[in-house]
């Protein structure tokens, strides 16, 4: 059990004796605190953590990581380093650092190290979520599995992750994002993983890291930070990941669709709105698979979370069951819109790499199509191409475009310039503007694609269509 000592013996000198109180949950938000809590109070742009920590305290928390001390309450200074620990508990404890980010990554890489439990780190520039729930899917059929929560894949949610580990953990999920080079080193020197899963390489980031190379570089210092006795799972029908093998010392797994992969699919079959079918192929095994999942995109999703079960010698009467995810634990939503159409909810980020792929899902159901695309942001020099490419898939696809946001409308006027009509392609500046756009158009049975980065938020979107179906 985590308690205030294993703080201080990650930080300091200080000798855990096992008298020191017990930790119920580590929090960042005062608003989370709970008995037993310790809050990191982190200095942000715009507020500052400190402010928060006497409501932390007022919530039930027994300690709080400072980089400052407040008030006349018990506080002992971790830069000066800790013999003793002389507090009753009787009031809440500050506990000083140079860094509070500094210090609970530190925290974070002490107790992973008190678990020999396996870790499996997934990082790329799509598809990293929902490989992420599909694998702690599989792997909880024979193993107790922790797995990252929401969108905790960075240098602070990947930390309280691992501090959620406890002895009865046999697995770990983890989700490895990025900001730029050196991210995925510090959290792969963090969580120490013996399996690394690469996605794809696509150019999501690249305004922030400048060229592909770059991007491919920072990706790969998952695999890179895997030992001889570790596995890197790669996808065997991307070149850029394929690319990294010379660059890892672990044991190389492959997945994809060419006959060369170690771990296959062939014989796929959409299903539309009930999922997909294909074959899996592994050595001499041929294992026949149906699942939930929407689109033909996800074979690939599948395959990654099926290898990290071989690779962790699960059967694959296990392996199969897990793959029938519930698909609310995954991005893509299909929610019921006015008239009886189905909204294809896919507004929580988009590459052109997940774009195209939702578009994809599109052809394959029956019905009237309408493809809602906002922008694709954080693309860099790649900006105009990606949304052009884009727009010439939509329409392609789509019988009507509703093409949002300034970049959005790239997509659209390539659209038209391609062939689609003026009668079918729609411009909209932002998401509030589309809704009565898409009232006035949507009929009985059509399929409505919405999909966008974050920042355009394309959610609002859905939430209207939604309310007035629900209110129908």
């Amino acid at each position: 059990m985590l308690t205030i000592g294993h703080f201080l013996e990650a930080l300091t000198d200080y000798r855990v004796t096992g008298d020191e109180p017990r930790v119920s949950t580590v929090v960042i938000d005062s608003r989370q605190a709970q008995q037993s809590s310790v809050f990191f109070a982190f200095k942000g742009e715009n507020v500052d953590g400190h402010q928060f920590v006497p409501a932390a305290f007022a919530m039930g928390a027994i300690a709080a990581l400072v980089e400052r001390p407040d008030g006349d309450g018990a506080w002992v200074d971790c830069r000066a380093g800790v013999e003793k620990l002389s507090w009753s508990g009787e009031t809440p404890l500050q506990i000083v650092v140079d860094d509070t980010l500094v210090a609970l990554q530190q925290v974070a890489r002490y107790w992973r190290r008190r678990f020999d439990c396996r870790v499996i780190g997934i990082t790329g520039s799509v598809g990293k979520t929902t490989t992420k729930e599909l694998t702690a899917r599989v792997l909880s059929q024979r193993y107790c599995v922790l797995k990252s929560q929401g969108n905790y894949n960075n240098e602070i949610g990947l930390p309280l992750t691992l501090l959620e580990l406890r002895p009865e953990h046999e697995r770990v999920v983890l989700e490895m994002g990025m900001y730029t080079q050196g991210d995925i080193a510090l959290l792969a020197d963090i969580a120490q993983p013996q399996v690394g899963v690469i996605t794809l390489v696509g150019t999501v980031h690249l305004e922030r890291v400048g060229t592909r190379e770059a991007l491919v570089a920072a990706k790969r210092e998952l695999v890179e930070a895997l030992s001889a006795d570790d596995i890197a799972i790669l996808n065997a029908d991307e070149p850029l990941v394929m690319s990294m093998v010379p660059h890892t010392p672990a044991h190389i797994i492959t997945y994809g669709l060419t006959p060369s992969a170690d771990l296959r699919a062939s014989a796929i079959e959409s299903m539309g709105m009930a999922g997909i079918g294909f074959t899996l192929h592994y050595g001499n095994d041929n294992v026949r698979v149906q699942m939930p999942l929407l689109g033909r995109h996800s074979v690939h999703t599948a395959l990654r979370a099926v290898a990290v079960g071989l690779v962790e010698g699960m059967h694959w009467s296990e392996i199969v069951v897990g793959l029938q995810t519930h698909r609310d634990e995954l991005r893509l939503l299909a929610v019921t819109g006015p008239h009886g159409s189905t909204i294809l909810d896919d507004t929580y980020n988009a590459s052109p790499a997940s774009t195209m792929a939702a578009l994809e899902l599109l052809h394959d159901l029956p019905g009237r199509r309408i493809a809602v695309l906002g922008d694709m942001l954080e693309l860099g020099s790649a900006e105009i191409d990606s949304h052009r490419m884009i727009g010439i898939r939509a329409s392609e696809i789509a019988d009507v475009l509703v093409a949002v946001g300034s970049l959005g409308h790239i997509a659209g006027e390539e659209a038209l310039a391609v062939g689609m009509s003026a009668e079918q392609v729609y411009l909209a500046e932002t998401a509030t503007d589309a809704v009565p756009i898409l009232f006035e158009i949507i009929q009985p049975d059509d399929v409505i694609l919405v999909k966008g980065s974050r920042g355009g938020r394309l959610d609002r979107i859905v939430a209207a269509l939604t309310e007035s179906a629900e209110k129908a």
